[in-house]
């Protein structure tokens, strides 16, 4: 990696990182996630506390938007017992997950797995 006088990247450099970072991520919002389980509605549990992912700095000065994909496995009694991002933005992806794993949901009878979708918007 060259630099310039002061040390720092060249233009060109910054260029060749932003492009591989947006390569990566359409890589990551392209690729086959983990398949939904298809889910009536009477097995859908309700969200008794819905939490509002951050909007991380980087991804204000980047002025990303866009819908992340959470899976979740929530335990009968209504904690997130695991979130994995099926698909979105990565830059996002960090703050919903971070989001869904503090989401919680009405009780049930057993475990069960579904999909929350967090909708991110630099305007709000």
């Amino acid at each position: 990696m060259r630099a310039n006088r002061e040390g720092e990247p060249s233009c060109n450099q910054s260029r060749r990182a932003i492009l591989l970072l947006a390569s990566i991520a359409v890589c990551f919002i392209l690729s086959p996630g983990v398949a939904a389980q298809s889910q009536s509605a009477e097995t859908q549990r309700r969200i008794k506390v819905a939490v509002k992912p951050e909007y991380s700095a980087l991804a204000k000065r980047l002025n990303l938007s866009g819908v992340v994909r959470v899976e979740v496995q929530v335990q009968p009694d209504g904690k997130v017992k695991r979130a994995h991002v099926v698909g979105g933005n990565p830059v996002l992806a960090v703050d919903a997950e971070k989001a869904a794993m503090l989401t919680e949901f009405e009780p049930a009878a057993k475990e069960s797995t579904q999909i929350i979708e967090f909708h991110f918007d630099p305007a709000s």
